[in-house]
């Protein structure tokens, strides 16, 4: 018999504005270091950044991309985890 409700882990609760931050940063460091490094290997840089066209930039999306899949898969986004913006598995 059962002395109460179950005795579940309580989560912590995340703030919205730190999951959405974490997105926006995370994207921003992605395409700013990954542009950069493709450019510089493809030579496409500018005196005032990047320029990707064609290939290089779709090697940036496919990047861009695999970051947002594997990334939280190992524990979190770069981001994730300096704003402590990671949700406890099984959330939506």
């Amino acid at each position: 018999m059962s002395d109460g409700p179950s005795q579940r882990p309580e989560r912590p609760h995340v703030p919205t504005w730190r999951i959405i931050l974490a997105a926006i940063l995370d994207f921003a460091t992605v395409f700013g270091f990954g542009g950069y490094v493709i450019a510089r290997f493809t030579g496409n840089l500018t005196s005032t950044g990047f320029r990707l066209e064609g290939a290089p930039a779709f090697a940036l999306f496919a990047l861009i991309i695999g970051y947002f899949l594997l990334a939280p898969r190992m524990g979190g986004t770069l981001w994730q985890r300096i704003l402590r913006a990671r949700r406890p598995r099984g959330d939506a």
